[in-house]
């Protein structure tokens, strides 16, 4: 196999950010705000490969998770270079996925991501920019955060209190649908970043 620097150097994104060819030996199975991840054929090993303007994130989130690396909540990095990050392959389904095949989210499942995050915080770190789409309930019913580039900015990010308190007073309501479609979810998503959704308070 290549190395991962040069596995990392058959990705090419474009300048509006497209994905124009990788190797063979990667499958893509992932698009975010900065970065494109793929999974390194038959290891249990995923690469994230960041677009050209955010190269600088590759630094930024191998540290934070480097902080994180003796929790098992989040997963373990194997190297990383000057726009990638090589780290555990999760296989589970994420928050936004269970939601949308209705694979149902337990309080315990709540309180467990509760005390990953609490965890993090007690590194010195700063839990932000918590979503649906970066917290896996894996196969085995365990959880993983990932996307941790965020963990030290310094603003309040009220994001995780939000979505606990959504599940709170909204999805464990015995007559709340505990399946939402993915189109249902992104709109409730861009109306929420926009404001147009109040957030809850404690």
């Amino acid at each position: 196999m290549q190395t991962y620097q040069a596995l990392a150097n058959t990705v090419v994104i474009n300048t509006e950010n497209r994905l124009i060819r990788y190797d063979d030996s990667l499958q893509h199975i992932g698009t975010g705000r900065s970065a494109f991840v793929f999974r390194i054929k038959s290891t249990m090993k995923a690469m994230k490969v960041y677009f050209p303007a955010f190269a600088y994130l590759a630094k930024e989130e191998t540290e934070i998770y480097r902080r994180l690396q003796d929790l098992t909540y989040y997963p373990s990095v194997y190297e990383s270079g000057p726009n990638y990050i090589v780290m555990d392959y999760i296989e589970g389904h994420t928050l936004f996925e269970c939601l949308s095949c209705g694979k149902i989210i337990t309080s315990a499942h709540m309180k467990e991501i509760d005390h990953a995050l609490s965890l993090a915080a007690t590194r010195g770190l700063n839990p932000s920019d918590i979503h649906l789409r970066n917290i896996f309930i894996t196969d085995a019913d365990e959880i993983k955060i990932i996307d941790v580039a965020r963990f030290r900015q310094t603003k309040h990010c009220r994001q995780w209190q939000d979505i606990k308190k959504a599940y709170e007073k909204l999805y464990c309501k015995r007559l709340f649908p505990k399946k939402v479609p993915a189109p249902c979810q992104n709109i409730i998503a861009n109306l929420y970043k926009k404001g147009c959704i109040p957030t809850y308070r404690a």
